[in-house]
């Protein structure tokens, strides 16, 4: 039990109908959930209101309410708190309900379109092995030390992120490392969090289904680092020209990485093939296993990160050559047949066209490379031709299939997909509704020393149908084929 005006401390109220003294058992704000002397939060979301279910909640148990409108119809005994944004509102909340754990962990927040679930994991995988107590929260897995919960969102909501980091205070975590999504900033879920700093990845094409313009899409992951306290650090990619965007009004100090500009911390490709990279970091050399230019780009964000939190530089190079890659990106095999498998998530336009010059800079170009690669259903439509075209001018044989369609009609997507090939590059390209006969052709299809890059869904180990999830894991499939093949 906590005390209503307790949790309410630094949430700014237009009005409170009732006594802010009476006791809170829980908080929610899925009426579903709502029991006994919980405190029930009503979000606008993108399919409901919860102002429709503040009655529901309150037969269901809920003695306090936090809305955006006062009701007309009281009910006594209830207390009624107005605000300006309940979703804002509800992150305050949620973190003094849970004693506000953040300011009790090293937290640093990683956002971009790409790369945050690469760096985020690395920064776990490194500050684990140097003997620290570490928590991730991330699109893959939460991670709270050594005990691992599935995730569901790449930015849980601001309930399940102050539960989780009440758990890593009682475990004694001391850095945790969080990926932040445009939609989390956007939906306030990271509000009322002491983070002690934030690293900007990159900005390219993607969410354009929610944000409406690029512009949007921008300034949401820039009001991250307008957040920033003087205390925090701001580390950004210069290289891409929104790096400088993030710092412009942030109180954090001032950090920068890039391969092309100059910057506080530098690094330079030596070596890149399948083995690895081997990289020069400022002035010293160090190998990793992880593999193309997008990924020089994160181990460097590793490097600086790690140096900022008061790592010291030798232990740092050593752990990054220990380094391994995470699930579902960029993840390799080679079959008997010497045919090679990559499965990557690469679900943009700017993901794709990464991966797919990363691997056309390590072969010999006497290799086929077959891509099988959709988009997903109820997601940004605009991306679909450009992930067409890339993939059919970057790749010497295509097979266009499902990924999630979700809700839509899986041709419909392909359609789409397919209006961004060019006249001369159609004769590359095949057309396999099914993903898993579509890997199975791309395995027919390879002769030995080919290259097939399943592109896409990555860690994921289900597809998405009309509401439905079914096991479906692009690794297992892959091996699964190329074994048989190898009979």
């Amino acid at each position: 039990m906590i005390v209503l005006k307790d949790i309410l401390y630094k949430a700014t109220l237009n009005a409170v109908v009732g006594s802010t003294s009476i006791n809170v058992h829980a908080v929610n704000f899925d009426s579903r959930k709502v029991e006994k002397d919980h405190l029930f939060v009503a979000i606008r979301g993108l399919v409901s209101d919860g102002h429709d279910y503040i009655e529901i909640a309150i037969k269901s148990g809920a003695t306090s309410v936090v809305c955006e409108r006062i009701p007309e119809k009281l009910v006594n005994g209830v207390t009624y708190v107005e605000v300006d944004n309940t979703s804002k509102a509800l992150a305050i909340i949620a973190s003094n309900y849970y004693k506000n754990p953040s300011e009790n962990l090293r937290l640093v927040g990683v956002t971009g379109t790409n790369g945050k679930t690469t760096v985020t994991s690395l920064l776990y995988q490194l500050f684990k092995k140097s003997g620290y107590k570490v928590g991730l929260l991330s699109t893959v897995k939460i991670m709270v030390d050594e005990k691992e919960y599935k995730a569901t969102h790449t930015t849980p909501d601001s309930l399940t992120i102050n539960k989780y980091l009440s758990e890593m205070n009682a475990e004694g975590v001391e850095f945790c490392f969080m990926e932040v999504s445009s939609h989390g900033i956007h939906q306030n879920r990271t509000e009322g969090l002491c983070f002690e700093g934030g690293i900007f990845t990159n900005l390219s094409h993607d969410h354009l289904d929610y944000h409406k313009t690029f512009a949007e899409y921008r300034d949401v992951k820039k009001k991250f680092f307008d957040e920033l306290s003087s205390n925090a650090f701001a580390l950004v990619n210069v290289d891409d020209k929104n790096g400088l965007v993030m710092l412009q009004n942030t109180r954090a100090k001032k950090y920068t990485y890039a391969l092309k500009q100059y910057a506080d911390y530098k690094t330079q490709i030596l070596e890149n093939q399948f083995g690895g990279l081997l990289l020069k970091v400022n002035e010293s050399e160090v190998w990793t296993r992880l593999i193309g230019n997008f990924n020089a780009y994160n181990v460097l964000a590793i490097y600086a990160t790690a140096e900022l939190l008061g790592l010291e530089k030798v232990e740092v190079l050593r752990l990054i050559s220990d380094l391994e890659s995470v699930s579902g990106r960029f993840q390799y095999v080679v079959s008997g047949k010497k045919i090679t498998a990559i499965v990557d998530y690469a679900h943009t336009p700017d993901a794709l066209k990464n991966v797919l010059e990363t691997i056309n800079s390590i072969r010999t170009k006497n290799e086929e490379l077959i891509t099988v690669v959709g988009c997903g259903g109820d997601r940004d439509k605009t991306k679909r031709p450009k992930m067409g075209h890339i993939a059919s001018v970057l790749s010497t044989k295509v097979i266009f299939t499902s990924d999630n369609p979700r809700s839509e009609k899986p041709e419909d997507i392909l359609n789409e997909i397919e209006a961004g090939v060019e006249p001369q590059n159609f004769k590359k390209t095949l057309t396999i509704e099914d993903r898993k006969q579509a890997i199975k052709t791309a395995c027919q299809m390879a002769q030995p020393n080919d290259i097939i890059l399943i592109a896409g869904k990555g860690h994921e180990t289900y597809q998405e149908i009309k509401g439905e999830r079914f096991d479906f894991d692009d690794l297992k499939i892959v091996k699964n084929f190329l074994k048989q093949l190898q009979k």
